[in-house]
């Protein structure tokens, strides 16, 4: 799976920080750190059918350091970050700006919720309410549930997505490479 050059950067963020298990702008807090290994992540999206099944994900250290820094990177499109954590609990408010076209942005306003230890299972349900729609969408809400499985697979780089069924694999460590590389 390649993310095209025309994918708005935000929009980009938010795939990538989907499958990871965080919200968009969760950079604004030192988000805890994953454990190094496999995780499976399953998600679901309210009126989506239901169906794709959970993906694999292979990370380490440097894969949670690069999604973090390329995160960084949009802060400025948000005006307000407002992020608390509460032991095993962190809650997320945010509105920013998200490019759609060369002269049109949505307001995305997202209100997320993450429960659980970074380091062997969490969950997260985000709401994301966009003005005006995305793609005729005015609101998402979504469930990630992700737990670690132990080591990667041998032959598993960090990065590496395992899609279900025959969905195809990719590495999202080259992927955000190679968006970042493109920006003129």
């Amino acid at each position: 799976m390649a993310f095209p050059r025309s994918t708005p950067g935000p929009l980009f963020l938010l795939v990538s920080l989907i499958i990871m298990g965080l919200g968009a702008p969760a950079h604004a807090l030192d988000m805890p750190k994953r454990k190094s290994g496999l995780w499976e992540i399953t998600t679901s999206m309210e009126g989506m059918p239901k169906g794709m099944g959970p993906i694999q994900h292979c990370i380490d250290q440097n894969s949670d350091n690069l999604m973090q820094q390329n995160a960084e990177k949009f802060k400025q499109q948000c005006s307000t970050n407002d992020i608390k954590q509460q032991g095993d609990r962190i809650t997320v408010h945010s509105v920013c700006k998200m490019e759609t076209t060369k002269n049109t942005t949505t307001t995305t306003t997202m209100d997320a919720v993450f429960t659980g230890a970074f380091d062997s299972a969490y969950r997260g349900d985000i709401q994301t309410r966009f003005n005006p729609p995305l793609h005729g969408m005015v609101e998402s809400k979504m469930a990630i549930t992700a737990k670690w499985l132990g080591a990667c697979k041998p032959g598993q780089k960090p990065g590496d997505i395992v899609m279900p069924g025959n969905a195809g694999n990719f590495n999202l460590d080259d992927a955000m490479k190679k968006h970042n590389a493109q920006k003129p």
